[in-house]
C-alpha cells in the first residue's frame, strides 16, 4: 500500500520557487518520527539501519532522509504492523489528522504546507503532537 508520493505533489498546485525534495518534508517529518519512535519495517531495521541511525544522530534531516532512502515514496513496508495500524488511521489524507495538525503547527505565515523548512526545529515542534496522537491511539487499541 503507498500513503504517499512526493511526486503527487511536486506537480499540478506545487510552488514553482521550490525544489521538488519540498513536496517530500510533510511526509519525511512523519517517517522519521515512526522510525525514531520504533515503528519502522522490518527491510527498514535489515536493509536500511544507516538511514535510521542518521535520523538519530540528526546527521540528516527527516525530508531528506526520506528522500535519499525512500526516493519520495510511503509505503507499508516502511512501517511495521503497529505502525502501519496507526497511519491508516491518522495519516490518511481524508480522513487522518496528520495534514492538519502538521499545517496548523507549521505552516504559520508560510505561503503553503510547501514551505515548510526541512529541520530539525521543524521536527521538535511537530514531535509532540505526533506522540501525542501515538499516545491517544494506543490507549483505544
Amino acid at each position: 500500500m503507498k500513503y504517499d508520493d512526493a511526486s503527487w505533489h511536486y506537480g499540478g498546485n506545487f510552488p514553482k520557487d521550490l525544489p521538488a525534495e519540498a513536496g517530500a518534508t510533510h511526509i519525511g517529518m512523519f517517517v522519521a518520527w515512526a522510525w525514531m519512535t520504533g515503528l519502522a519495517g522490518e527491510d527498514v531495521i535489515d536493509e536500511m539501519p544507516d538511514a535510521v541511525a542518521a535520523l538519530n544522530e540528526r546527521s540528516i534531516t527527516p525530508g531528506k532522509s526520506f528522500f535519499d532512502s525512500c526516493d519520495g515514496k510511503f509505503v507499508d513496508d516502511d512501517l511495521n504492523a503497529e505502525g502501519n495500524a496507526f497511519a491508516v488511521e491518522y495519516f490518511d489524507f481524508k480522513t487522518g489528522q496528520y495534514l492538519n495538525d502538521y499545517d496548523e503547527l507549521l505552516t504559520g505565515d508560510l505561503p503553503s504546507v510547501y514551505h515548510v523548512p526541512d529541520t530539525w526545529e521543524s521536527f521538535d515542534r511537530l514531535r509532540p503532537r505526533l506522540d501525542e496522537r501515538y499516545r491517544e491511539w494506543s490507549g483505544r487499541n
